[in-house]
């Protein structure tokens, strides 16, 4: 089969083509001057801070991590009562050291007895559970009043403990322990 058999409409000889006119090279667009920006662009937002609680009249909440705990506290004035999930803290946390490690953001603050904290708690353990509800506080304290903020930074309460559980790897049984050495 013969291309004009395939193809019955295209005998036409195919026309030369005149080449295009050249394109003009683009410039590039200034940046604009402050001076020149309208006054709609830059609205007056206060800076986001990161990780900071946030107050909704006379409540501040604030979220705290540890670990893989999660805890959401809410404070407003009162008479320093304590709620974690339902119950009152010195039931909750067992041990002292985790009680003295939720009220540390007072302490440093110098507002025990103050607050009245209702908070929920989840996931892994009653020491790292304590940890996240003592971040949680004190950002609901930095966000209550901003004044409170570099007393709660040099005791560091409001830096997130980073460490967390190393992962298993495959071929080995946890996370570095390696299985035993046979010599023969």
């Amino acid at each position: 089969m013969t291309m004009e058999e395939q193809h019955p409409n295209e005998t036409a000889p195919i026309q030369p083509v005149e080449p295009a006119q050249p394109v003009e090279t683009v410039q590039p667009i200034p940046p604009i001057q402050p001076e020149q920006a309208p006054e709609a662009a830059a609205p007056d937002v206060a800076p986001v801070r990161a990780a900071v609680g946030r107050r909704i009249g006379d409540t501040a909440f604030g979220v705290g991590r540890r670990k893989t705990a999660v805890a959401r506290a809410a404070i407003k004035p009162g008479t320093g009562k304590i709620e974690v999930n339902g119950r009152e803290a010195m039931e909750y946390f067992r041990r002292l050291k985790s009680l003295d490690e939720v009220n540390r953001p007072f302490g440093a603050t110098g507002t025990a007895g103050k607050f009245d904290v209702s908070a929920h708690i989840g996931g892994s353990g009653p020491a790292a559970q304590a940890g996240a509800l003592r971040l949680a506080i004190s950002r609901a304290l930095a966000a209550w009043q901003e004044d409170l903020r570099p007393a709660l930074s040099a005791e560091g309460l409001l830096t997130r403990d980073p460490r967390m559980v190393e992962r298993k790897k495959y071929g080995i049984r946890g996370a570095r322990r390696r299985p035993q050495w046979t010599k023969r």
